[in-house]
């Protein structure tokens, strides 16, 4: 539970293609993770945002991790590819061409 007494800084960043957010917020020390992001002002500024992963200085957190001074919460967009499928895509791409590329010429 956070308390009244004392604040800490944090900072709360996300990122889509075309802009970048880097907010630095107060929050009361204890605050959670999930506290912070259902505070921020992260929501003025994005009001699409659907958070549903996020780590705090680049490991995943849970909502229930408390924060500490200085602590940056990242905001994770969804992967719009997955990136093992994305991988046998290409492999199996560069197989074919390299299959077509070995064929002897039917003009001889």
């Amino acid at each position: 539970m956070a308390s009244k007494d004392k604040m800490i800084t944090i900072e709360v960043a996300y990122a889509e293609p075309e802009q970048q957010w880097l907010l630095e917020e107060r929050v009361p020390e204890g605050t959670t993770v999930g506290e912070a992001l259902a505070r921020s002002l992260i929501h003025e500024y994005v009001p699409h945002l659907k958070i549903e992963k996020f780590g705090v200085w680049n490991k995943l957190a849970r909502p229930d991790q408390v924060l500490r001074d200085g602590d940056r919460i990242e905001i994770y967009r969804p992967l719009k590819v997955d990136p093992k499928a994305r991988r046998r895509k290409q492999a199996e791409k560069s197989g074919a061409e390299g299959k077509r590329k070995a064929q002897p010429s039917d003009a001889g």
